[in-house]
């Protein structure tokens, strides 16, 4: 039986540091990317654009134990749901602001 399945016990050490080894990385990567000047501008952004989307699943994965096929499906909905809407407002906002940069240059 594995440490994620015994009852009263939560997931283990190695779960954790296994999360962290992978945060670290990919929080590594994207600072080596600039501060080096590694590759040129678009695909530095596109690297950290990736690398974001990468933590995200990491910390859901082994900080918040966040299984997609265990979890119930109301939390799963209401994850989803939220990562929507902050899409939405993210995007709204670039869009707002790319729209009035070009509104405003002569």
């Amino acid at each position: 039986m594995s440490d994620a399945t015994r009852i009263g016990e939560g997931p283990g050490r190695r779960s954790y540091l296994v999360g962290l080894v992978l945060a670290l990385a990919l929080t590594a990567i994207p600072f080596a990317l600039v501060q080096f000047r590694l590759a040129g501008t678009t695909a530095t952004v596109v690297a950290i654009a990736l690398a974001a989307l990468v933590q995200v699943v990491v910390h859901l994965r082994f900080f918040l134990h966040i299984d997609f096929h265990k979890t119930p499906r109301e939390n799963l909905l209401a994850l989803f749901f939220a990562g929507f809407l902050i899409f939405v407002m993210v995007g709204g906002t670039l869009w707002i602001m790319f729209d009035l940069h070009y509104r405003m240059m002569p």
